[in-house]
């Protein structure tokens, strides 16, 4: 039987294990590092397809590799494991079981593409390089990415390059989007605390007020966004977070601000950091207040390389139809941890649709996985694999 039509087969055969396996992870969704029961079931399928599993990378991740007749070549395809700490607003019998937790991004779906495409490149002839099927935590704010980079991922699994794939509400169900250069934002997170004096609300004078200061720091925000950059340059300055006080009568000592910072640059991205904190330093001074800036939380924008991008273009078109591929998909200002594995290795990170635009977003307490694209996802990543080491064998 020809590998098409082994994939075709196994993709019909499969697919309501899949299914259940997902709607069995949307039910028991757990927060970043702390997918234990999660990584469990992804190593409990690996091994029984008779993958050697590795535990422990960036805490709570899995990774098991198909080994290739050569093992100076390989390529790691990426899913993630964590859920969000959102309430499910669904009804369904899968609905999740954790109160105030819930897979609001589709990792649950994430997860059971790839461990099905683990399952059928294993039935497939050897291919002339190796598979490493990364099974990352902490997506969510975590930069769990990271984390398994610095635990020594790329060294214990030699890597030329890195693919990644995330489903994307608005797009039409099965279909795909790319773009070459920046496909999602830098962002970083920060805190900003203003330090003043408390007094009677009728006695101003004798206090340091810091919500005035406070007030001005967001406009100020604004005005950075605005006019400290490239205006053809995205960029995202938003202020979601304000505490101050705790009566109507008594100027506060203090005001904390929260917010986030979005680039298609990562560059840019410093930047703006710097330009907020030389901003708070200026009005400090001019208020008579202590400001204390904390930037956490950084993810570097996820830039797609040029070939490896063209790569997926060709393997949707060919595999799926030219009327199913968007390679000019827009950049979008939502940040992904995969990003730090661009950083490190080129590749290409790329967005399949998951139902039309009057469906629920992520991170909404209404969406949920589409379980009918499954199979269009496992499928992708097997055309991948095959495709990339066909044409890296015929680069020699």
């Amino acid at each position: 039987m020809e590998s098409a039509d082994i994939v075709a087969s196994s993709l019909t055969t499969h697919h309501a294990h899949w299914e259940k396996l997902r709607r069995d992870l949307h039910a028991h969704p757990e927060l970043r590092f702390e997918e234990h029961r999660t990584a469990d079931v992804v190593a409990r399928e690996l091994k029984a397809l008779g993958y050697e599993v590795s535990r422990g990378l960036g805490g709570t991740g899995v990774v098991a590799s198909l080994p290739g007749a050569n093992p100076a070549w390989g390529i790691v395809l990426r899913a993630d494991l964590d859920a969000l700490p959102i309430h499910e607003a669904n009804d369904f019998t899968h609905a999740s079981c954790a109160h105030g937790v819930m897979h609001a991004c589709g990792h649950d779906g994430h997860t059971v593409m790839l461990l099905g495409a683990a399952r059928l490149l294993k039935a497939l002839p050897q291919l002339p390089g190796s598979v490493h099927f990364v099974f990352q935590p902490g997506e969510e704010g975590g930069a769990g990415a990271r984390k398994m980079i610095d635990d020594g991922l790329f060294e214990r699994f030699p890597t030329e390059a890195v693919f990644g794939m995330h489903n994307w509400p608005g797009l039409p169900a099965g279909h795909f989007g790319l773009r070459r250069g920046p496909i999602m934002a830098a962002g970083s997170r920060f805190r900003i605390t203003v330090t003043g004096k408390g007094a009677h609300a009728a006695q101003p004078h004798l206090g340091v007020d810091p919500i005035p200061l406070a007030c001005s720091i967001v406009l100020q925000c604004q005005t950075i966004s605005a006019r400290h950059k490239d205006p053809v340059d995205p960029a995202v300055i938003s202020v979601c977070m304000m505490h101050a006080g705790d009566t109507d009568n008594v100027i506060p000592d203090s005001a904390e601000l929260r917010g986030t910072i979005r680039t298609l640059s990562s560059v840019l991205q410093q930047k703006l950091q710097r330009d907020i904190q030389s901003m708070c330093d200026g009005l400090a001074g001019a208020y008579g207040a202590q400001v204390e800036v904390n930037f956490f939380q950084y993810y570097p924008a996820t830039v797609n390389t040029p070939a490896e991008t063209a790569l997926c273009e060709t393997v949707i078109r060919d595999t799926f139809g030219v009327e199913r591929v968007r390679p000019d998909v827009p950049a979008n200002m939502t940040s992904e941890d995969f990003g730090f594995m661009l950083e490190e290795r080129p590749g290409t990170y790329v967005l399949i649709g998951n139902a039309g635009a009057d469906s629920p977003g992520l991170h909404n307490p209404k969406y949920d996985f589409n379980d009918d694209i499954i199979s269009t996802g496992v499928g992708y990543w097997v055309a991948l694999a095959q495709r990339y080491f066909c044409t890296r064998q015929q680069k020699l």
